[in-house]
């Protein structure tokens, strides 16, 4: 049996009040990725915004990933127009997630951002949104169909074309790969120090990378935590997460960190 150390594995929490009483909430499906697909330990981030330590943070774990949500990023952040009514915003998350983003960047922990992960990272850096895709002319409708189960809802949507010499492309034998597609919001200005990893039919930016992260730095817009065992382009990617997470791990308890 291996002696290797196991990557503890940070998720960032959305922040919720359900009934009269506030929690930090991480879903499921992303914890079981991160143990089952990536061979971490997932422990949940508070939302504290602020008031998180986030060197604390950096130091103790080995990767960080930034999940999907129902919440979308305050506009502010990017200097966008303010969103239509009824949209759910979670200012304590953006507070949370767009500092400790940056931070991990600069101290080379590897991360991976998934869906509204990847709108943050986008805006953390310096990029902006669509807040509706589908109202972009010439774009797809990237959203889900409600009502309909999560089987169907979360299931093979359209093609994504993987750019030649990124990440993905070396860890997937074609120059496609099949992706589910539930999102309203998009990438509109990519950020500076970003490179497109991949992109849907209608152009739209599905996948980026930190050019010059000294670690793990991959963001994608669908949703390959879900039923991840079952997809091998999903399985590969958070592998290759889960690998650069147990380089860190190794390193730290090398220092004795």
């Amino acid at each position: 049996m291996s002696n290797a150390p196991v990557p503890l594995i940070g998720l960032p929490a959305c922040a919720r009040q359900i009934g009269i009483h506030p929690f930090h909430i991480v879903g499921d499906k992303y914890m079981r990725a991160v143990s089952e697909a990536a061979g971490g330990m997932p422990l949940t981030v508070p939302a504290f915004g602020t008031a998180l330590d986030v060197d604390t943070v950096l130091d103790r774990f080995d990767g960080l990933l930034f999940t999907g949500s129902p919440s979308n990023v305050e506009p502010a952040h990017y200097d966008g127009s303010p969103s239509a009514d009824g949209t759910l915003h979670d200012p304590e998350r953006d507070a949370t997630t767009l500092p400790l983003i940056r931070a991990a960047i600069d101290r080379g922990v590897p991360m991976f951002c998934i869906c509204r992960g990847v709108q943050e990272l986008n805006v953390a850096l310096g990029g902006s949104l669509h807040q509706s895709v589908h109202d972009v002319p010439g774009r797809l409708d990237h959203r889900s169909v409600d009502g309909q189960p999560r089987d169907v809802q979360y299931g093979p949507a359209h093609e994504v074309s993987l750019a030649d010499g990124g990440l993905l492309a070396s860890l997937w034998p074609t120059p496609e790969a099949t992706v589910n597609s539930l999102h309203a919001q998009g990438i509109d200005r990519l950020a500076p120090g970003l490179v497109v990893e991949a992109t849907a039919p209608d152009s739209q930016i599905e996948a980026v990378r930190v050019a010059d992260a000294p670690a793990f730095a991959l963001g994608v817009q669908w949703h390959p935590e879900w039923k991840v065992t079952e997809d091998p382009f999903s399985m590969a990617i958070f592998g290759a997460f889960g690998e650069a997470t147990r380089k860190r791990a190794a390193s730290r308890a090398t220092a004795g960190g």
